[in-house]
């Protein structure tokens, strides 16, 4: 339990920190230039789709029971609980 809410954390914090580097580079960064300002856009547009990526991925597992649960696997030996 204590896994799931650091990750969501973690995203929260990246998804924000991309936020806020994106707006400080168009708004607050007039010295820089345009090359420069582009590629820190493009930095902090990475990081927004990264975490829009990961809260996808991590809605779609919220019913799963996580790596050991109850279905069978390749090396499986058939119910004991046991995976090899």
């Amino acid at each position: 339990m204590w896994q799931r809410g650091m990750n969501w954390a973690a995203v929260v914090m990246v998804g924000l920190f991309g936020l806020m580097w994106v707006g400080v580079v168009i708004y607050a960064d007039q010295g820089s230039s345009l090359w420069m300002r582009v590629a820190q856009v493009l930095f902090g547009l990475l990081l927004l789709v990264w975490a829009g990526h990961k809260t996808v991925l991590m809605l779609g597992r919220q019913g799963t029971a996580g790596p050991y649960d109850a279905t069978p696997g390749p090396y499986d030996d058939g119910g004991s609980g046991w995976k090899r």
